[in-house]
């Protein structure tokens, strides 16, 4: 198992850092690229979300995977390679397995059970997947990582509070302006966070949403699928931004934009046209861009409470029970076993099947053999004799193929089919070619992703 992940989330690092690591999907495929054209990584693929970036990588050499990966990572953020280093986690093979299962299953999440995360899980490997940029480790990595996570939110109640960063944003924003009913919003960004604080906010009763976003034609859809759900709403473009902050109570921005959408001069302008102040109508902004979609100077004006990403995962409504995480946590631990078995019996299967061509070789070599020296032999004799000795070989073959699958799913069991390779002499070239023929029969079988389009 080469499995190489480096990684910075919520946990590991600073809002702060956060941004400055930030990839938008044309940096992720231009990273990757880079990542590709080192002669030490096969494979790539990388999660960036809101509250993480993780690049997922098969490597020849662990140090050589680790210092390419961490000097991209620097180069685009800029961020020097001590300081990006002081706020990463590395995981290696089995460790990079489990903690992949663990952030499709909303374990690693800000708000802990959310579902949205296999959404961006999806996303980043098809994004590898349109680019080739994944083989087979990656590949059987993804599915069975979605897997883990669609079992986790199935057989447990993780998420039996539908919590994510949205939700809990809202229900602060509820608290501090004493309900959202009746009340107007702003939505900054018509994409899937966008769609989903719709939704929540429709839930909460408000009674007019308006959105806006830099292409109007989104921003109408968005809008449109609001009216249907009952609620009024407007569609607009960011150059209406202050008019329509100055109609507002709750503002939700998720634009994924590389610089702050909203200005401190926005929100200054807005308030003063509404002629707001600090006991009259307060402002809620939940800012759930990364980078930062709202200036940080927008904190400090009186009347506005601006919720980021950093104050939703300290609310406690961000946090399963602890019986349902304890569940989910050995749902991924038995998963995490089982691929790893499997993964471990499939890198030995080369080896068994080259074991049994050359005992096949043999066997035809030596009956080619008798033919030569009892040419006399009638067809039904000989028959006979080639079904006789075939049946002796697969026999005393049976068992120690069966055994050595069987020993190799145990940790430690590469050393069995290297044990194998060593007794019968087994040419590598020969396992090299069965094991890259059954990788691409791998790569042209559809997958889950064919029948399913990307979603955040």
């Amino acid at each position: 198992m080469s499995i190489l992940l480096f990684g910075i989330s919520h946990r590991s690092a600073p809002v702060s850092v956060l941004e400055q690591l930030s990839l938008d999907e044309s940096d992720q495929v231009k990273i990757v690229d880079r990542l590709l054209q080192s002669p030490l990584v096969t494979e790539a693929m990388v999660l960036s979300t809101c509250n993480r970036v993780e690049v997922y990588a098969v490597v020849d050499a662990f140090h050589g995977g680790l210092a390419i990966i961490g000097q991209l990572l620097s180069e685009h953020s800029g961020l020097p390679m001590g300081e990006l280093t002081r706020h990463a986690y590395v995981r290696y093979s089995e460790a990079a397995v489990e903690h992949l299962f663990a952030v499709a299953s909303g374990l690693d999440s800000a708000v802990v059970g959310e579902q949205q995360v296999l959404g961006q899980v999806r996303r980043a490997y098809a994004t590898a997947e349109t680019n080739r940029t994944v083989g087979r480790v990656l590949h059987e990595l993804a599915q069975r990582a979605l897997s883990v996570g669609k079992r986790v939110h199935s057989e447990t109640a993780i998420d039996a509070a539908g919590a994510s960063v949205v939700s809990v944003a809202l229900d602060l924003a509820d608290r501090r302006l004493g309900g959202l009913a009746g009340k107007t919003a702003v939505v900054i960004g018509a994409g899937a966070m966008g769609a989903l604080a719709a939704a929540h906010l429709t839930r909460h009763g408000i009674e007019q949403i308006h959105v806006l976003n830099r292409s109007s034609s989104r921003a109408q859809r968005l809008a449109g699928k609001i009216r249907e759900s009952g609620v009024k709403s407007s569609a607009a473009t960011l150059e209406h931004l202050t008019e329509a902050l100055a109609d507002a109570d709750v503002v939700v921005s998720c634009t994924g934009a590389v610089r702050p959408v909203v200005s401190l001069a926005d929100v200054h302008h807005a308030l003063a046209a509404a002629q707001r102040d600090e006991s009259a109508r307060p402002l809620v902004i939940c800012d759930l861009g990364m980078p930062r979609d709202v200036d940080p100077a927008v904190a400090g004006l009186p009347g506005v409470l601006v919720v980021d990403v950093d104050r939703v995962q300290h609310e406690p409504s961000a946090h399963a029970a602890a019986s349902d995480v304890d569940a989910a946590r050995r749902i991924v631990a038995a998963e995490v076993a089982t691929y790893l078995a499997g993964q471990r019996m499939a890198e030995v299967t080369p080896t068994v099947t080259a074991l049994r061509q050359r005992a096949a070789d043999v066997v035809e070599a030596e009956l080619l053999r008798l033919e030569n020296r009892l040419p006399g032999l009638q067809s039904s004799e000989r028959e006979e004799v080639a079904r006789t000795v075939r049946r002796v070989v697969d026999k005393l073959l049976h068992a120690p193929t069966v055994r050595i699958k069987q020993l190799a799913s145990a940790p430690g069991g590469d050393s069995y089919a290297e044990a194998l390779r060593e007794l019968f002499e087994l040419d590598q070239t020969a396992i090299d070619s069965v094991a890259a023929v059954a990788a691409g029969e791998l790569s042209d079988a559809p997958s889950e992703f064919d029948a399913q389009s990307p979603s955040s």
